[in-house]
């Protein structure tokens, strides 16, 4: 027997440059759980456990961070998946929610960052002995290893790839910032809230070609929480007003397929993507056709292009054409990350997943402002990590 499983608060911080504000981990953790339980009208003494994620900091950090919430005793998880974690964290809790383990959990999720450019993942160390070797290994089998940043270079190499077979073009992988940057200008928790044209995008400087620094997601401090409940709960404490219902959700991990082409393209993800979407269509009985609003891992435009395609947004080869199309902003057939996404909105690698979530709570329930979509109904929020990890998740308003 399960149970349905609800959001009913969600609370962000406004994601910032690392070492802008002068501030702890538990001091971002304590402003966006207290921001959660408030949204959900529910104190913390109602929770019953916590599933918390980050990359960066230490062991039980996530206890140093619930402890500014409340001295109550309940389990702590610590959970760290990559870029992948924030959403680790509200699968946890939906989890322990639908098997009738807990009827309110507090998923959260921070991280505290350094200045410059992330390596090759959290924990990545030396490539000999890192998580994320093999993916590497396919990179420079394929197109050697440059003196870039890591990260950037596997995806640059990914999108070099896609244009020579696809035809896709700089000035369509510009077209992802351009519109994300665009996006980002209503969100007043964004990191950045710049607009920028497509040809400001292609003079910027380039990270690795063709990637240039604003088609990529900066490093980021803050931090996100949601509040994951029963409906046996949101019953009790009529909360049906405030409630999205977790839909679907599933994560995939790597597959042979991920390796076996030598690509860069199934190395940083993609087949991983269309599994854990395909998963997730079947667990909730809904289809990318029924979705309205999308929140997705953009940490370079890339992989957007990338995400279009596993989530069957398109046929595959076709997101460049798709993005240039306007189908995916204000107007179009979808609105993807009207946030800001990662590129805009900043990724502070424990708290993104959350904050997508947050993001799609808030447009189902109508409270997105400049940003809102129109009669958004369904949600699909889909968070991804190197080495691997990946997640999609479909939010329905109850």
């Amino acid at each position: 027997m399960t149970t349905k499983a609800y959001v009913v608060g969600v609370g962000t911080t406004k994601f910032e440059k690392p070492e802008t504000r002068d501030w702890q981990y538990w001091d971002m953790a304590r402003e966006a759980g207290t921001a959660a339980l408030t949204d959900a009208g529910v104190p913390y003494a109602r929770v019953e456990q916590a599933a918390v994620g980050y990359c960066f900091q230490a062991s039980t950090a996530g206890q140093r961070a619930v402890y500014e919430l409340g001295l109550t005793g309940i389990p702590v998880y610590n959970l760290n998946n990559n870029c992948a974690t924030g959403s680790t964290a509200l699968m946890t809790a939906r989890q322990f929610v639908e098997g009738g383990i807990a009827d309110c959990v507090l998923a959260l999720g921070f991280e505290k960052m350094s200045r410059g450019s992330l390596g090759g993942g959290a924990g990545a160390g030396d490539f000999s002995t890192s998580p994320v070797a093999r993916h590497y290994g396919i990179m420079a089998a394929a197109h050697g290893f440059e003196a870039s940043p890591p990260t950037a270079q596997i995806f640059g190499n990914a999108a070099r790839e896609h244009m020579e077979r696809y035809g896709t073009t700089e000035v369509q992988l510009a077209a992802v910032g351009a519109k994300n940057h665009q996006h980002s200008a209503n969100n007043p928790h964004a990191q950045f809230q710049d607009v920028y044209t497509v040809d400001e995008i292609l003079a910027a400087k380039t990270v690795h070609r063709p990637l240039t620094k604003l088609q990529c997601s900066p490093t980021s401090d803050g931090a996100a929480a949601a509040v994951v409940v029963s409906e046996r709960f949101v019953d009790e404490h009529g909360l049906r007003d405030r409630a999205v219902e977790i839909a679907g959700q599933a994560m995939a991990t790597d597959t042979e397929e991920s390796f076996a082409s030598g690509s860069c393209i199934d190395a940083v993800g993609r087949p991983m993507s269309r599994a854990a979407a395909r998963l997730a269509y079947e667990r909730s009985g809904l289809g990318i056709e029924d979705v309205d609003v999308v929140e997705l891992h953009d940490c370079f435009s890339v992989n957007e292009l990338l995400t279009y395609e596993a989530l069957g947004m398109c046929e595959e080869g076709a997101s460049g054409k798709l993005v240039e199309s306007g189908a995916t902003t204000y107007g179009g057939r979808w609105v993807v990350n009207p946030s800001g996404g990662l590129i805009s909105k900043g990724h502070p690698l424990g708290a993104t997943g959350l904050a997508q979530a947050a993001e799609l709570v808030r447009q189902l329930r109508g409270e997105a402002g400049a940003r809102q979509v129109a009669g958004a109904r369904v949600g699909l929020a889909h968070n991804i990590g190197l080495g691997g990890a990946a997640v999609v998740t479909l939010l329905r308003k109850a």
